[in-house]
């Protein structure tokens, strides 16, 4: 073999070494992000952009049947809305706390059980003339109403994936709210003569219940609807709901009714 020819093989050979190491090393760090990617899937700690098109599917397989439970705490706001001559409207504000179970139903629905105690407060202040010609002075019926009640929600829910643990969600459905107590805290700053036609109209003088006085129905049939949004184990959520039934068990008057309708923004925490 002439000198020409045994520098060509030692370059053909180094070049056939060069590839291999190449090749080798191509092909163990194919293997171990393989690997990587494996282990990732089985841990469920798989994470996928935004724009990823199995993250669809994988949402699509999260949503199957299950529970879930929830904590929910927040503000809630209650219209008495009247239609009456006698019976100024009023707002109640306050909070709610409470729990929900979540029954988790393929394509995304799931439906929230709940059962909610409310603690509220409104005041209503009606100016009168007086019956008296002597009394001079400004006549003032001040009524301080708390207001505590339970509320049972059954809302059907849809939910709509975002970004990665950010979803949000649309719900309605029926609320029972059942009124444990309803204390009108009387201030009557009027003469004897007013107080006496007040009460010849059917007006409590004295501090007082409604539902032990037979005033109003303690149970309300509401109907809501509401949103919100979710990361992770948090939500943050606002609805409305309408009633539906006349609570005013008493009337002054055939046209006298009352519904009760409610807003409130609630946090909830998932356990």
């Amino acid at each position: 073999m002439t000198i020409e020819n045994n520098r060509t093989f030692v370059v053909r050979r180094s070049h056939f070494v060069v590839l291999n190491i190449l090749f080798a090393c191509l092909f163990g760090a194919v293997t171990q992000t393989q690997a990587q990617e494996k282990s990732i899937k089985d841990s469920g700690l798989e994470q996928h952009d935004f724009f990823d098109p199995t993250r669809k599917e994988q949402v699509e397989e999260a949503y199957a049947f299950g529970i879930a439970y929830h904590l929910e705490g927040g503000y809630a706001q209650d219209q008495q809305r009247m239609t009456s001559d006698t019976i100024s409207a009023l707002f109640l504000h306050g909070a709610r706390i409470g729990a929900q179970i979540e029954l988790f139903l393929p394509k995304r629905f799931s439906v929230n059980i709940g059962l909610l105690y409310s603690v509220l407060y409104g005041v209503s202040r009606q100016h009168y003339h007086s019956v008296d010609p002597d009394f001079v002075q400004a006549e003032v019926l001040n009524n301080h109403i708390v207001e505590h009640a339970l509320t049972i929600p059954v809302r059907v829910q849809y939910t709509i994936p975002l970004w990665k643990q950010l979803s949000m969600h649309f719900y309605g459905g029926p609320q029972l709210m059942i009124g444990l107590a309803e204390t009108d805290y009387v201030d009557a700053q009027v003469s004897d003569a007013t107080r006496e036609w007040l009460i010849s109209q059917g007006r409590h003088m004295e501090t007082y219940d409604k539902y032990i006085a037979n005033d109003l129905f303690r149970t309300n049939v509401m109907l809501g609807v509401g949103g919100g949004f979710t990361w992770d184990r948090y939500r943050l959520e606002a609805g409305y709901d309408f009633g539906l039934n006349n609570l005013i068990k008493t009337p002054t008057y055939s046209k006298d009714r009352m519904s009760e309708w409610q807003w409130h923004v609630s946090f909830i925490y998932t356990l």
